[in-house]
């Protein structure tokens, strides 16, 4: 684990920061054609944190001009894949002797608290970009099978300028999630952070140009979805989007698509993630702090969050007595004090649509209260059935609905009555029960007797409307930036031979 600063040390870092302003495009900062900017602020305190470009559609047709011009020339997409890797792992060593600068960056843009940022978020974003870096020169391409006469190869090439449209709930490491297996693939990529969360991208790609990372390869382009982000997904050079934020944004981007080149698209979106426990779950104090792990951990703000309590009649109430002993010490604080678990959440807006839902109905067994207009309590709300408000709609906040049920199968159908399917989680003692329902659940990822998201090598992403297209983490999310190609080669005497 990281070792933590205290209080003070981060809140002198914090004094001391040069914050990036301006856009990344070519290899250097430049400010928005326009001259436009918008302010970047500090969701706990509301402190202006910096002037930032923002970007237009002339922005992003120079971003992909310049990625274009780098791809086609091969500085990147042909480089070696042992050189791309060094390049790569140089990145990660800059990112880790800055680590504590990049913790003190995404906390302040973020509201998230610096304890997560330290021990979870930026770990995590290092190990993913070390992880796709070393797999650079460890995929092999394959020989299919032919006649003594042809050679058939089957191999991967890089898909071309690929657009990569971020979230705020993870800046960093959905950043990482995205150009790790991008920049490893030979890919040039145009990036469009969160407006509300801009600042970490912008110090990363500074730092990749630092450790080699040729001009015109990584390019952040800031601003709004409406200037930056829709320019992106219907530009007719970009031959690819990922795109994760809600399932409402991802819809429009299949229509960029179809409305321009028919660009390849991978979307991750939404989720209203089920937790069943069922009566023969065992040790219920871990299971309860995986259940406050899952619904709370990162305000809430989490598409795999584990909103959902579906929990069987036998053991409801002594499990919830344990939920709620642990949640209460998920305290709420200042962001950058090390001993606060629950951060400001990312906006004003978004703060006063989470707290709309506080006033939706059911009994609130836990919290239920706002502070400074910032932050939620942690709070435990039971619905009388799947068919609340409560019960159907992604909050993306620390709340976590409480369902009854009386047995497996009820508890199943549930889980699955949603639109979504991005994870699941599933608590019992019957080995052939867990598998069962694990097999039987409509999600991406299915824990069992836990909380998680597997990890770097096991793929992430969903069913239904909780996205398609691909998958991030492990080598499959190499799949989505890289083309198959086949290549036949006659090597018959008679050059006239027919091939079917």
């Amino acid at each position: 684990m990281t070792d933590l600063l205290t209080r003070g040390e981060y809140e002198a870092l914090a004094k001391a920061l040069q914050l990036p302003q301006n856009a990344f495009i070519d290899g250097s900062f430049r400010p928005a054609l326009s001259g436009k900017r918008f302010t970047s602020t500090n969701p706990a305190t509301a402190a202006v944190l910096a002037e930032v470009a923002a970007c237009g559609p002339e922005d992003v047709d120079l971003a992909v001009a310049k990625a274009r011009e780098a791809f086609d020339d091969g500085r990147w997409s042909r480089l070696a894949p042992g050189a791309r890797k060094q390049v790569l792992l140089r990145l990660t060593r800059l990112m880790e002797r800055n680590r504590h600068e990049l913790s003190v960056l995404e906390s302040l843009d973020s509201g998230k608290p610096i304890y997560d940022c330290e021990t979870v978020d930026i770990p995590e974003t290092i190990h993913c970009l070390k992880w796709h870096a070393e797999l650079i020169d460890k995929i092999y391409d394959q020989v299919a099978p032919s006649s003594d006469d042809h050679l058939a190869l089957v191999v991967r090439e890089p898909v071309g300028v690929v657009g990569l449209v971020l979230p705020w709930n993870f800046p960093l490491l959905m950043l990482a999630w995205k150009i790790g297996p991008a920049l490893a693939a030979g890919c040039s990529v145009v990036v469009k952070p969160a407006a509300e969360t801009s600042l970490t991208a912008l110090r990363l790609a500074e730092m990749a140009a630092e450790a080699g990372l040729p001009a015109g390869v990584l390019n952040i382009v800031t601003g709004s979805g409406v200037e930056v982000g829709e320019p992106l997904g219907r530009h007719p050079d970009v031959d690819m989007v990922s795109f994760t934020g809600s399932t409402a944004t991802g819809r429009r981007f299949l229509h960029y698509s179809a409305d321009s080149n028919l660009k390849e698209v991978v979307l991750e979106l939404g989720g209203k993630n089920p937790c069943i426990v069922l009566d023969d779950a065992e040790d219920l104090d871990a299971v309860a702090a995986h259940v406050v792990q899952g619904a709370f951990w990162n305000m809430g703000e989490n598409c795999s969050a584990a909103s959902r309590l579906i929990v069987q009649s036998g053991v409801k109430d002594r499990l919830l007595a344990k939920v709620r002993e642990h949640a209460r010490e998920w305290n709420i604080g200042d962001p950058l004090d090390p001993s606060v678990r629950i951060g400001a959440l990312v906006s004003q807006s978004h703060f006063e649509k989470v707290a709309s839902y506080l006033k939706a109905g059911g009994e609130v067994l836990m919290g239920g209260k706002t502070h400074h207009g910032t932050h939620v309590e942690p709070t435990i709300i039971a619905v009388p059935g799947n068919d609340h408000k409560l019960a159907q709609e992604e909050i993306f906040g620390p709340v976590l609905t409480v369902i009854e049920v009386t047995s497996f199968d009820e508890a199943i159908r549930i889980a699955n009555d949603t639109p979504y399917g991005l994870a699941a989680s599933i608590f019992t003692a019957n080995g052939k029960r867990a598998l069962r329902g694990a097999r039987m659940l409509r999600a991406g990822t299915v824990t069992v007797n836990s909380f998680g998201e597997g990890d770097i090598a096991t793929p992430f992403g969903g069913y239904k409307q909780s996205g398609f297209g691909g998958r991030d983490n492990s080598i499959h999310a190499h799949d989505q930036y890289t083309q198959l190609k086949t290549i036949w080669l006659d090597l018959s005497d008679n050059a006239d031979t027919a091939i079917d």
